[in-house]
């Protein structure tokens, strides 16, 4: 749904994925690339909300938590730079910027920019329309950290695995149709999730945890456990074997 809110994540999602891009051009070394990234976008997102939102709390992974978020209906979840190794990696452009709305819990809007490919995915957008399920699943598995669920379903759906960078390149990447599940059970923050599963959802992709229940965001301990997103053609099945893998 085109919203005044989907509509500002996705501008601030793109101009900030544009100041990484500037730093990026910078040839700096890998180190300094990750600090100075994660630093400058997050001060670009948090002025953008503080002159566009002043009233709205903020969850960032390059910010201290303010718990007044937990009374606040309306919070933004962001993560100024997912895939802050692959960012530092040129020209890898397996990397992003998150920007999502929940109120009262839910998520209502969402952005992903994805500044390596000129691409920006949100939830006011026209989204991809998908074919048929391939008879070899691709699913898309950390670069670092495969998980044994993984490589369970690659061996029991004949699946493809495929390697990636940040969370939120491996979810658009079902989003825009070239995989056909996401899924991590080695845990995460809401901040690495939230726009992505919004972009997800809005869709028509299953987003759910590995067992099926729903994912709950703008809670006191950010921590999710683990995180599906895939085709809803495949979920049934996918959940089933991620339960009985329990």
């Amino acid at each position: 749904m085109v919203t005044r809110d989907a509509i500002a994540a996705g501008e601030i999602a793109t101009g900030a994925g544009q100041v990484l891009l500037s730093i990026r051009a910078t040839r700096g070394n890998p180190e300094a690339l990750k600090a100075s990234g994660d630093a400058a976008s997050q001060d670009f997102i948090s002025e953008q909300l503080a002159t566009r939102y002043p009233f709205d709390a903020i969850l960032s992974e390059e910010a201290e938590d303010d718990s007044d978020r937990l009374v606040n209906r309306r919070v933004w979840i962001i993560d100024p730079l997912d895939g802050t190794r692959e960012f530092s990696e040129p020209p890898r452009v397996d990397w992003a910027v998150h920007v999502a709305l929940v109120e009262a819990g839910e998520l209502v809007a969402g952005s992903v920019a994805l500044p390596g490919e000129g691409l920006t995915l949100s939830t006011g957008d026209e989204l991809p329309h998908f074919g048929p399920v391939r008879s070899r699943p691709r699913i898309l598995v950390s670069r670092t950290r495969p998980t044994e669920h993984a490589a369970m379903l690659a061996e029991t759906l004949r699946g493809e695995l495929i390697p990636m960078g940040s969370s939120g390149a491996k979810a658009m990447a079902v989003v825009r149709g070239a995989a056909d599940i996401y899924l991590h059970s080695g845990g995460q923050w809401e901040w690495d999730s939230a726009a992505p599963a919004a972009i997800a959802l809005a869709a028509g992709l299953h987003v759910s945890r590995l067992d099926g229940s729903s994912l709950r965001y703008n809670q006191a301990n950010p921590w999710l456990p683990d995180i599906l997103i895939c085709r809803s053609e495949l979920a049934p099945r996918v959940i089933q074997l991620c339960r009985a893998a329990a």
